[in-house]
């Protein structure tokens, strides 16, 4: 009888030590993609600036859409977390639709090659920024359902998991990324 409980406690101690080494690798893969959503927008950021230079030579009496584009920007780069790093991106967005929108009336400034070739990189980067915000979104999904799962549940918050947020638009801002960007003269 004595063998059957130290049996038992050795499977449920060998169960409790997979299911923790578990939930370490999903909480690895989420920070993992949240440093690969980083890196893009950091790469995204530089190319910022070149881009407002390169605008700011065509249409240097557009100070306003320069100016939104590079508060959104930095904005972008001093935002932390999934939350604050969501809402500054979509600010950056919409401040780089309206000024790829502006462009739009500059026929010599859409037909600049340093132009062109930082837009063609800006789309680039925003494609894998989408990417790895659906891998991030996919990674948190998986986590907090882990931990939420019997027997896991039991556990992981005295352990130290918790839930993860993820990477979306806040609703207040839902229709200002959905609206087509505004260009007055």
């Amino acid at each position: 009888m004595e063998w059957v409980v130290l049996g038992l406690v050795a499977v449920l101690v060998v169960y409790v030590i997979m299911v923790y080494n578990r939930l370490v690798a999903l909480r690895q893969t989420t920070g993992q993609a949240w440093a690969d959503i980083d890196v893009q927008m950091k790469q995204r950021l530089d190319l910022i600036p070149n881009l407002v230079e390169t605008v700011k030579g065509y249409a240097a009496h557009e100070r306003g859409t320069l100016e939104a584009v590079v508060a959104a920007r930095n904005a972008a780069a001093s935002a932390s977390g999934p939350q604050a790093t969501a809402a500054a991106d979509n600010m950056l967005t919409g401040a780089l639709r309206q000024l790829f929108a502006l462009a739009e009336s500059y026929p010599d400034l859409k037909a600049n090659q340093n132009f062109l070739e930082l837009q063609r990189e800006l789309s680039d980067i925003e494609n894998k920024i989408a990417a790895a915000r659906r891998f991030f979104n996919n990674a948190v999904s998986e986590f907090n359902a882990s931990i939420e799962q019997f027997p896991a549940v039991l556990f992981a918050r005295s352990l130290g998991f918790a839930r993860r947020d993820f990477f979306e638009v806040p609703p207040e801002q839902r229709a200002a990324v959905e609206a087509a960007p505004q260009v007055k003269f």
